[in-house]
């Protein structure tokens, strides 16, 4: 896209905004109409594979013996004082679970009790507690859709004749995660929200400057989720995609719009005419909004590979509200100033005790309308260029001092333990948390989710019941699993099932290593000399695999989100040292985000200090998605710095005077900017689920790093140990695009040559 192009898109909104404003309604209202009809059906609680892993395969066989699978929901009848052999306590059970199978068949396909069954695995040890299976009728997601009235019919029994009556399930525990997902979103809102119009008033010192970039994020939300409806009708999408969406717009939508906004303000200062600040806002820092937004894209579109449906979801919610972001930056934006103008400056709060601290009239009619805090350009300008220098007069040092302590941090990384959280992580509010615990501690809830072994051939075949006879002498020597059922055989003949209840959590990681001991060994070697297919399935056996796709696919998203941002940030500033530089900074602060994850939620250091659940995991899609995240975002502040780096130095040919005045030119737009992400992010760590704290708080961590050390310390001290070498591009990629931000349009440069200071 052109320079004169992108100008001009801008000219022609801010020059008809009532057309453009009345586009942008139109497609909000039918985002609307899309989120309320079509957003609940586009959204699943489970998450599953695009390829086929040996868990898929084994999934597929045990369909044709048991059917499509079905999700059960485990009720536990517990009586301190009877035990289950107590005439009064079985008539109780028999009676509840004849209410259960009264809902009908469309809530409930079956229902177990020990009297029906005699199977010593629905009572607890000391026979106080009994386990009342319920199947549920449908897949996973009518399951979810359909189980509320045995929940409250089971909810509504607790405490009644002095039994407890608790349930936790597939369904419940899937209800449980989504409504406290829900809450989390809107707690990371109205954090996010309330503490990024103080932000923007701080900055701007207007109220209506800082609504214009909440608005338009909200906008940016809105019509994200509905295209995430309209996806959502082709391909399954996890519920965590409305928490990302909600946060990423949130967080983008206001930083893009804040950074146009800010240049047009700067402009009009400077003395051009409306539509010309417009216009130039729009070549420079638009231009760095679309560059900077598209690396995010670029980032993320990389996840879209992960055949994974979690992986796949986050990819589309992220590539969707961040374009939708750039859309409205570009457009619904300037037509807002074409309308406003300068009354963008309207109602400022602050202007009484702004005025108390002026020192003089000039430089408050510059404070007025710069951005800085509060405090005046002359003391803001002041404070940066003391830091700026100070670094590049020993930048060796500087680097020295930066670079150590976010190598330390990132050398944590080392000790991360991927896994899944899982409902032992749920809240002790959630309803299902209790029953949670109470299955775990007396009856294993990892017999809810039994690990299946398939055997794809006759197993009434010699060799084949031979060597199924070892595997379960095998197992039975293995503390792991529980005794081995019966073993199930198709109908017609050609597959076999051993169901195997683990006796621990089946999301820990010791039920993941009894699994792959399962699969490499115990089976391994009962099959050895047989030519019969086994296959590992269940609930944890989806676990192992779904880490070992993220393994397996990592390096290569790697390879991708480096090397576009890489191609991307050459062509965007010309340089081949640039954006070599850009990759390794942006690394070393997400690695030194991963360190911190570690740090705080697997060995618990400030966890309490900080309301996070310490964990003894990290959840295994988080780290992938944190540098596609973070790669993409930190781009924001690079190219927003380099541009304006760029652009002075094309001026004055001096690169430490070029550094000084990118620095203090962007100080207050970047910090305004950082604490605007952080404070986003912070509200989504703020929630109860800890995969969303451990988001929220990774994504925090690396925005701060990046705003301040990586901005302040090593991107000066790099440029002046480099000089002039930072623009190097060799002659032979002369060819490639000139996509550069920083401006050139003489035509629209007004009357001054050095940067106006305030007397």
């Amino acid at each position: 896209m052109s320079r004169f192009k992108l100008e001009n898109i801008g000219r022609t909104a801010a020059r008809h905004p009532w057309r453009t404003m009345g586009s942008w309604l139109l497609l909000v209202v039918v985002a609307v109409v899309l989120n309320a009809t079509l957003l609940g059906d586009a959204l699943t609680a489970t998450g599953n594979f695009t390829d086929e892993p040996e868990s898929l395969q084994a999934a597929k066989l045990v369909e044709e013996i048991h059917g499509p699978e079905q999700v059960s929901e485990m009720v536990i009848v517990r009586s301190e004082k009877m035990t289950v052999d107590h005439p009064g306590f079985a008539a109780y059970v028999e009676q509840l679970a004849a209410n259960f199978a009264s809902l009908g068949p469309d809530v409930v396909d079956g229902v177990m009790t020990f009297a029906q069954t005699n199977d010593p695995s629905l009572v607890s040890a000391d026979r106080h507690a009994t386990l009342i299976p319920v199947i549920l009728a449908g897949d996973a997601d009518q399951a979810l859709a359909n189980v509320d009235p045995l929940i409250e019919m089971a909810r509504g029994a607790d405490g009644k004749g002095g039994y407890q009556v608790l349930i936790a399930g597939g369904a419940s525990i899937g209800e449980d995660f989504m409504k406290i997902a829900e809450q989390d979103a809107l707690t990371g809102e109205t954090i996010g929200v309330g503490v990024a119009l103080l932000i923007l008033v701080a900055v701007f010192g207007a109220l209506v400057a800082a609504a214009v970039p909440v608005i338009l994020a909200a906008i940016s939300v809105i019509v994200a989720l509905g295209g995430t409806a309209l996806i959502g009708q082709k391909w399954d999408l996890a519920f965590t995609v409305t928490n990302v969406i909600t946060m990423m717009g949130l967080a983008v939508g206001i930083d893009y719009s804040l950074f146009i906004l800010s240049r047009f303000r700067e402009e009009r200062l400077r003395g051009l005419e409306k539509y010309d600040a417009i216009a130039r806002a729009q070549g420079t820092a638009g231009r760095a909004v679309l560059f900077s937004g598209m690396t995010v894209m670029v980032a993320m579109t990389g996840l879209f590979f992960m055949p994974s449906t979690v992986f796949r979801s986050l990819s589309v919610g992220s590539v969707l509200v961040v374009g939708v972001a750039i859309l409205a930056a570009l457009s619904l934006l300037p037509a807002l100033l074409g309308l406003l103008g300068d009354r963008i400056n309207a109602v400022q709060p602050a202007a009484l005790f702004r005025r108390l601290l002026r020192r003089g009239s000039r430089s408050s009619a510059v404070q007025e309308t710069q951005p800085g805090f509060g405090l005046a350009a002359a003391e803001r300008h002041s404070f940066w260029d003391k830091v700026t220098h100070a670094v590049m007069a020993r930048p060796v040092i500087s680097l020295l001092v930066a670079v150590i302590p976010l190598a330390l941090a990132a050398s944590f990384y080392f000790d991360l333990n991927p896994g899944t959280s899982g409902a032992s992580t749920l809240p002790e509010s959630a309803p299902t948390k209790a029953a949670f615990d109470m299955l775990d501690r007396d009856f294993s809830f990892g017999q809810m989710a039994p690990v299946e072994v398939v055997i794809d051939g006759d197993p009434t075949a010699p060799q084949t019941a031979a060597a199924i006879k070892r595997l379960q002498e095998s197992l039975a020597a293995d503390d792991a699993f529980a005794v081995a059922g019966e073993l199930e055989v198709a109908s017609r003949g050609d597959l076999g099932l051993l169901s195997l209840g683990l006796l621990m959590d089946p999301n820990s990681e010791q039920a993941e290593n009894a699994v792959r001991r399962l699969r490499a060994e115990h089976v391994a070697e009962a099959f050895a000399g047989t030519e019969v297919p086994v296959l590992v399935g269940g609930a944890t056996a989806l676990n192992v695999d779904f880490f070992a796709t993220v393994n397996t696919y990592t390096p290569y998203i790697f390879a991708f989100v480096l090397g576009l941002s890489f191609v991307l940030l050459m062509m965007v500033f010309r340089s081949l040292v640039v954006p070599v530089k850009a990759i390794l900074m942006n690394l070393l602060s997400v690695g030194a985000a991963y360190g911190m994850l570690v740090l705080v939620f697997q060995k618990g250091i400030g966890a309490d200090l900080l309301g996070f659940q310490q964990t003894p995991r990290i959840e295994a899609w988080l780290p992938i998605f944190l540098f596609s995240i973070l790669f993409g975002l930190s781009m924001d502040y690079h190219v927003l710095l380099l541009s304006r780096i760029r652009e002075r130095y094309d001026e004055c040919g001096n690169n430490t005077e070029a550094v000084a005045f990118g620095l203090r030119s962007t100080a207050g737009l970047i910090t305004g900017a950082a604490v605007i992400m952080v404070a986003v992010f912070g509200g989504f760590a703020a929630g109860d689920l800890v995969m969303f704290q451990q988001m929220g708080f990774g994504l925090a961590v690396a925005v701060l790093l990046d705003a301040t050390i990586v901005r302040s310390v090593l991107v000066p001290a790099s440029m002046k140990l480099l000089g002039s070498a930072n623009w190097w591009l060799p002659r032979p990629l002369g060819w490639l695009p000139d996509l550069r931000v920083e401006a050139q349009d003489k035509q629209l440069q007004p009357a001054y040559v050095r940067e106006r200071q305030p007397s």
